[in-house]
């Protein structure tokens, strides 16, 4: 796809922004692991390691997305869209587990980034129609 010059729509800019607050949010989590890793007494190491790269993996890949996104990258649609959809099932066990106060948040946050990056305005922006 190639950028167009026409200002970009107000949601995608949104769903960009709110993707980079959670890649902040998801790499203040990470650096919390890495405190936690390397102040623990005892550690599953190879656990400890493999959930703290997952925390720093998944902030650098939703941080990318939302650059790519502004930059009306198409292909970068889908992915930011799975990634909120899991927000889902994330949300739902944290309501089971007596987080509703966090869990309820989570969820609608993931509908609500879903619902910006296939919103029209977004669509026609990504060059889908």
């Amino acid at each position: 796809m190639t950028i167009d010059s026409a200002p970009i729509p107000v949601t995608l800019r949104w769903a960009v922004r709110l993707l980079w607050a959670e890649a902040v949010v998801v790499g203040l989590i990470a650096v919390w692991l890495i405190w936690a890793d390397l102040t623990a007494t005892t550690t599953d190491l190879l656990s400890a390691v493999l959930v703290t790269v997952f925390a720093v993996g998944a902030a650098v890949v939703l941080w990318a997305l939302g650059r790519a996104l502004l930059r009306r990258r198409a292909g970068a649609r889908a992915p930011a869209i799975v990634l909120q959809l899991m927000l889902l099932p994330i949300g739902w066990f944290m309501i089971q587990g007596g987080l509703g106060w966090l869990g309820v948040p989570l969820m609608a946050l993931g509908l609500g980034v879903a619902w910006l990056l296939v919103s029209p305005p977004t669509t026609r922006a990504l060059g889908f129609e």
